[in-house]
């Protein structure tokens, strides 16, 4: 009779966060031996190139507790790469990515484990509420419907990636091959086919430090899911070509009738010429801006470069019972 234990991993990805990875680990730690004994567990904290002191404090917390692993990487390889190259190093029977800042309440890890233990392969946790800015808020939340809207798959809104995924999930995301992930347009793919279910909750304020998203990481973002699960903006380039084309050539054919007819009193001038070159011209460049991102998107899947560079791996030579 086999009486070995399931492994649950927590995958903790970091980038400068010395005031939170001690609290996030210990705070883990605690819920996983009270409230989850009966399982045998690690976890995983992926660093992604800190420069303020945070690799000190990984590689103490380590020291202390053999149960905590590290991966850190050469350089920062962005707020994608890192977390799904942390989560495909899991060795658990599931992996729970959750963040380094507390916005990801740690006290759900029991509750992603209960519906794991229902049959449940991916449990998605989705914010209904944020006690974030509420502009910014707002903004996710457009954001989240438009992209629900323009994708070729089912996106999960409010869906950052935190949840739980079983190992057999896990293995999809080795075999995927992917050098720019997109670990919520995976799971919107793919998640039917793994009963997922989902986990409402609240979005605490960050508990230290100062975010790293900025107007680019956001964006970044926001480009990364457009050009890989969208066809609608190279469409609508083609579309809005067109019926600016129709538009124009109507106004062209109205202005010459009219200046047919009221050849002494119809002075058109240069402004509507001006305007309209200058519209045509930023909807040109707006489009061919889009266009890039898509080739860029190309670039570095043809490029292929490795996912991750690791610098150096602390305690994954360690068994733990």
């Amino acid at each position: 009779m086999n009486n070995k234990k399931k492994k649950i991993s927590v995958m903790i990805p970091c980038y400068n966060e010395v005031e939170n990875i001690e609290g996030i680990t210990s705070a883990v730690d605690r819920i996983l031996k009270e409230e989850l004994s009966q399982y045998d567990y690690e976890i995983v904290v992926i660093d992604n190139a800190s420069d303020d002191g945070t690799r000190d404090v990984i590689r103490d917390v380590c020291e202390k507790n053999k149960h905590i692993k590290a991966i850190f990487n050469v350089t920062n390889f962005g707020q994608f790469n890192s977390p799904f190259h942390g989560i495909c190093e899991c060795t658990g029977d599931c992996v729970i990515p959750i963040c380094a800042d507390f916005q990801d309440p740690p006290e759900l890890i029991p509750v992603f484990v209960k519906e794991w233990e229902k049959g449940h392969k991916i449990v998605s946790g989705v914010k209904t509420s944020s006690k974030e800015n509420p502009a910014i808020y707002w903004m996710r939340s457009m954001y989240y419907k438009i992209i629900k809207n323009m994708s070729s798959v089912q996106m999960i809104e409010h869906f950052t990636g935190f949840g739980l995924y079983d190992k057999t999930f896990v293995s999809l995301l080795r075999e995927l091959d992917d050098p720019i992930p997109f670990i919520r347009g995976i799971v919107g793919e793919y998640g039917s086919g793994f009963n997922l279910i989902e986990v409402e909750y609240e979005q605490p304020q960050r508990a230290a430090g100062k975010t790293h998203n900025n107007f680019y990481t956001l964006y970044d973002a926001a480009m990364l899911s457009f050009t890989s699960y969208t066809k609608v903006g190279l469409r609508l380039a083609t579309f809005v070509g067109f019926m600016i084309a129709i538009v124009s050539f109507i106004i062209g054919v109205v202005y010459l009738v009219y200046k047919l007819t009221h050849w002494h009193n119809f002075n058109a001038g240069i402004a509507p010429l001006t305007i309209g070159t200058f519209f045509l011209d930023g909807v040109i460049l707006a489009f061919l801006g889009f266009l890039g991102e898509y080739v860029l998107n190309i670039n570095t899947r043809v490029i292929n470069r490795p996912i991750v560079v690791e610098e150096l791996r602390i305690n994954f030579d360690e068994e733990t019972e």
